[in-house]
């Protein structure tokens, strides 16, 4: 809803300031200028990226379109995963872990956190640590770095069709210049018509420049934003599940291990642990 609201105050803005001034709206219609404009930017894409990067920006765009997936329950849920999981471990050991993390989508406990069995990468994440865990002994510090150095990488892979869009997007106003100039091209060749003609051909090429900062500034830019800053959140949820099983290894008691990883969730909904303790103590009633 508020991505809506944000294209509705651009265009109402834009375009009713203009009509206001006194412009045609019918001015903005140039198929051409649009074509060269988009064509060139889409085709920029495609050629300075591989397919894993543009599949990816489209899955980042839709996720940018749709409800915000962090929320307060988003987070009960994943702390609360993490606690059963740990608590698994203290009472059978990580080996009684197998029948939940061979086959999550299978596994009654990771059933009952539906959000978070919908996001693969973190129920992969998950289930490869306390895989490796399991595999044999390993220390915080050992664990510590192998995490970071993952959480690193897939980082920067995440970022990158975020970073990609943003160049597209900076690269666009020169795009919109490239069809001015063409535009422009086409006015001197009616050079020898009245100044009704050249006027009209002259006015479609500035739309051209017109258009090609309008989508940079007011739509590409920040589509590139609100991907990048997605992708941040996910991350910290990642952060949040390294910092739990880091300090699980270290021999913190559970309720304290997840408090850890508690404190790297997004602040705008990250909850107290007066709530944490609440959650815990619900579960263990309902036990």
């Amino acid at each position: 809803m508020q991505k809506l609201l944000g294209l509705i105050i651009i265009f109402g803005c834009v375009i009713g300031g203009f009509i206001m001034s006194g412009g045609r709206l019918a001015s903005f219609w140039q198929p051409g200028e649009i074509v060269i404009i988009l064509g060139a930017g889409i085709g920029a894409m495609v050629l300075a990226n591989p397919k894993a990067v543009l599949v990816e920006m489209y899955r980042q765009f839709r996720g940018v379109l749709r409800k915000n997936e962090h929320t307060d329950e988003y987070q009960r849920q994943i702390l609360m995963l993490l606690y059963e999981l740990l608590e698994l471990v203290q009472d059978g050991g990580l080996k009684v872990l197998d029948e939940h993390i061979e086959v999550p989508e299978s596994s009654p406990l990771f059933q009952k956190y539906p959000l978070i069995l919908r996001d693969k990468a973190l129920i992969t994440f998950i289930s490869d640590n306390f895989r490796l865990m399991a595999m044999g002994k390993i220390n915080e510090h050992e664990l510590e770095g192998i995490l970071e150095q993952e959480l690193v990488a897939m980082e920067e892979d995440l970022l990158l069709p975020s970073s990609s869009l943003q160049r597209t997007a900076e690269a666009m106003p020169g795009f919109g210049i490239c069809a001015a100039v063409l535009g422009i091209i086409i006015t001197m060749q009616s050079i020898d018509g009245s100044i009704a003609v050249i006027g009209v051909k002259v006015a479609a090429a500035l739309v051209g420049t017109f258009l090609g900062v309008f989508i940079c500034y007011c739509l590409m830019d920040p589509v590139a934003n609100a991907m990048q800053q997605r992708t941040k959140k996910q991350m910290a949820v990642l952060e949040c599940v390294r910092t739990v099983l880091v300090n699980h290894v270290a021999g913190k008691p559970t309720l304290l291990a997840v408090d850890a990883g508690r404190k790297m969730l997004p602040i705008d909904s990250k909850p107290t642990f007066a709530t944490l303790d609440g959650w815990v103590n619900q579960m263990a009633g309902e036990i």
